[in-house]
């Protein structure tokens, strides 16, 4: 791996003593929130995003290697290794140059080369090549065989051609041009279906469609492949032909004279029958893999966005799902989210039992003294939020909208079931909208991230590939705002660094039979919770009201005995150290610096220290929809209305007005000044004020603005960010090509 690190460093723009660093505390089992947060002094202070690139560049490469020890030993037992060849294979940067490199060798079906082999013709396709000679017929005529099947000097002719055709094929050179050809020039082109134009109406816009492949946006070329996909468009991925052709006449045509005539002929055969489809293919790949990076990349931020959102707190709150014909389902939870009490109102239609059910909410928020009711953001939601709105609850009681995306999955979960074995799944969904409101990330996490509903044709991406940089998203935003240990549900340790799934279960299972953990110390005694997993996990986890208040901090266990150096030197306790601010102001830092502790980890524990423990997350603010608005039907054009972002795409926004609808925000209508990439004002949960510029009821589409002076409140503050990748592993370029190989045939 070694002999990659340059490479690395050079692509990342870091130092090779950086990617070493980082890829042996990998390799030990480090993971990226423990690297970054408490190796800063090995990485160079290198954050997450850097940390995880090398991770993910490293495994590419070591990927490559792993190709080329198979192709090395398929050579060596076809007997076809040479040192030259082998000095290729060993110096192939990329998967698509070794690939090339190999494909004279790969073994194979059949083809008209290799039956033009079996023929005896292969001497008269090197006579061709030579292109020295005018009289080919004359020299086709000595390689009649009626036996073989070679009955006319242009039948041998034409499998000379088809040889030089697969000998053009797999010219790596040749296919190193094609293929820049492809990904510099090529244009995409989509065509509807015949006899499909009314069932593919959703795809109108794509009926006739053709622009250049490199500058096509990620959401047009995946919404043309899932075009493609339902049977709805044909999709061609090509360079001009006659430019590809005079590409590879350049290369191989020598002369002017009867053997150049049938290099040329074999030229074209070469390009419509083999290289052509083979790049098309690669291209559709290429281009497939670049649209994906970008779809999870929004992705991963819109859900590192939710995930961070401000929670509400250890509040009484009592939750709403609403419903017309069956009712809301009411929750009581505590200030830890425990479940105290449920039942059903009907307050809507069609049973509309306003009196009765405002008496019992009324009863249940004086019982249970709620401090806040939550509301779920589906059917009837508008119509609960105006009947509890006019109850005449006490003012301190706060009424907020919660999006509910994904409840009714969680509530249908083992999870959940396990959690509530005696409830229905409607109890159930309630309690997560109360939950979800006191902690979105503590409730968030139970779920699959892709049924939150952030993403970008996310059901089209890799899903692996989705999978890995959403776990990633989770598991940075976790390890961010750090996990109470005593209360922390199995589903949130999960994704602590260095636990996982049946670490965390351990966790729970040690605490249900032993009691609250006293302190970190404590946490050794899970079954099968080792050193390692400890030193991963230990500063993520936090014991509220622990006898050693660093155990409520991220200062990792490591650190403790320089803490308390510190406090003896200034002759105070660390809880001293933590409420005095004077005294921490007379600590000299640099008195305490080691071979392995530096400025870095010296400075984070004093921000520590002056705030132990800090959630990252914004403070929470309330936001209501405008009264007067609660269907499509109460859209005027030109209305400004408060809205929440809900999902922010490379083309725009969508956002919730309280109409049962998402409105979208298209890019030009994001500001009066140019907006290059919509994340770049615009956050998943933030608060805008909008003005309404179409309304399509049929269609279920509402267009939005918000240019002249209707501005989006200031982005909340950068918060921790979303792993991305720069390049993601490539996996064998032939698997690719062979699922692909049904549009070409053979």
């Amino acid at each position: 791996m070694t002999h990659h690190f340059q490479t690395i460093a050079s692509e990342l723009n870091v130092s090779v003593q950086q990617v070493s660093a980082t890829v042996k505390l990998l390799d030990d089992g480090g993971t990226v929130p423990f690297i970054s947060r408490y190796r800063k002094e090995v990485t160079g202070s290198l954050d997450e995003v850097a940390v995880a690139n090398i991770r993910d560049r490293a495994q590419q490469l070591r990927d490559l290697d792993k190709r080329k020890e198979a192709i090395l030993k398929s050579l060596k037992e076809q007997e076809k290794l040479t040192p030259e060849l082998e000095d290729k294979v060993k110096s192939a940067e990329t998967l698509a140059r070794l690939e090339d490199i190999y494909l004279p060798y790969k073994p194979k079906r059949k083809t008209k080369a290799s039956m033009a082999r079996e023929k005896g013709l292969e001497p008269l396709s090197k006579f061709i090549m030579e292109q020295i000679g005018n009289d080919v017929d004359s020299e086709a005529v000595k390689y009649l065989n009626k036996e073989k099947g070679v009955e006319s000097a242009e039948g041998a002719l034409q499998g000379a051609r088809d040889i030089i055709a697969e000998t053009i094929n797999e010219n790596a050179e040749l296919r190193d041009r094609m293929r820049k050809l492809f990904n510099r020039t090529a244009t995409i082109k989509s065509r509807v279906m015949s006899g499909k134009e009314e069932a593919a109406q959703k795809y109108k816009d794509y009926f006739e469609w053709e622009e250049t492949l490199s500058k096509a946006p990620s959401h047009r070329v995946l919404a043309m492949r899932r075009g493609e996909a339902e049977m709805f468009l044909m999709l061609d991925i090509l360079p001009q032909e006659e430019e590809a052709i005079a590409l590879m006449e350049k290369q191989f045509v020598k002369g002017r004279n009867a053997c150049a005539d049938q290099v040329k002929l074999a030229i074209k055969d070469c390009y419509k029958r083999l290289l052509s489809p083979s790049m098309e293919t690669e291209t559709r790949m290429t281009s497939k893999k670049k649209a994906d990076e970008e779809a999870i990349n929004v992705f991963a931020k819109n859900l590192s966005e939710l995930l961070m959102a401000a929670p509400l707190g250890g509040k009484r709150v009592l939750a709403i799902d609403p419903g017309f014909r069956t009712g809301c389902k009411v929750v009581c939870l505590d200030k830890q989210g425990k479940l105290l009490h449920f039942e059903a109102i009907f307050p809507n239609e069609p049973q509309k039992q306003t009196a009765k059910s405002g008496a019992l909410i009324s009863s249940l928020v004086s019982k249970f003294n709620i401090e806040a009711i939550a509301i779920g953001n589906g059917t009837a939601s508008r119509e609960t939020e105006a009947f509890v709105n006019g109850i005449g609850l006490p003012k301190e009681v706060i009424v907020v909208m919660v999006n509910e995306s994904g409840a009714s999955i969680y509530s249908a979960s083992e999870i959940a079931r396990k959690e509530f074995p005696n409830e229905d799944v409607t109890v159930r969904g309630s309690v997560s909208i109360g939950r979800r409101l006191m902690d979105p990330l503590a409730e968030l996490v139970k779920l699959d991230p892709k049924s939150i509903g952030v993403g970008q044709y996310q059901h089209d991406v890799d899903q692996t590939a989705l999978k890995n940089s959403l776990d990633d998203v989770v598991m940075s935003c976790v390890n961010a705002v750090g996990v109470e240990v005593n209360t922390a549900s199995e589903q949130l340790l999960t994704y602590v660094s260095g636990l996982g799934p049946q670490l965390a279960k351990n966790i729970v299972e040690y605490r249900d039979a032993n009691g609250p953990f006293k302190d970190r110390q404590a946490i050794k005694n899970v079954t099968r919770l080792g050193d390692k997993a400890y030193e991963q996990a230990a500063g993520f986890l936090r014991i509220r009201n622990a006898s050693n208040p660093l155990d409520q901090s991220a200062v990792h266990p490591e650190s403790y005995g320089l803490v308390n150096q510190m406090a003896k030197d200034l002759k105070c306790t660390v809880a001293d150290l933590i409420k005095n601010e004077a005294l921490r102001k007379q600590i000299d830092l640099k008195k305490y610096v080691t071979d392995q502790v530096g400025l870095p980890t010296l400075t984070d524990i004093i921000e520590e220290l002056a705030k132990p423990g800090r959630d990252p997350r914004e403070q929470f603010e309330a936001f209501s929809f405008a009264d007067d608005v609660h269907s499509m039907e109460d859209l005027k054009t030109g209305m400004k209305l408060p809205g929440i972002v809900t999902n922010v795409t490379n083309f725009g926004a969508f956002v919730d007005i309280g109409v049962h609808q998402d409105g979208l925000v298209h890019i030009s209508e994001m500001s009066d000044t140019f907006v290059s990439n919509p994340a770049e004002i615009l956050s998943v949960q933030q608060q805008v004020e909008v003005t309404i510029t179409g309304v399509d009821i049929a269609r279920k589409r509402i267009s939005l603005s918000m240019k002249s002076g209707d501005k989006p409140k200031p982005k909340r503050k950068e918060r921790p960010k979303p792993q991305r990748r720069e390049k993601q592993p490539e996996t064998d370029m032939a698997t690719k090509l062979a699922a692909l190989k049904g549009k070409f045939g053979g």
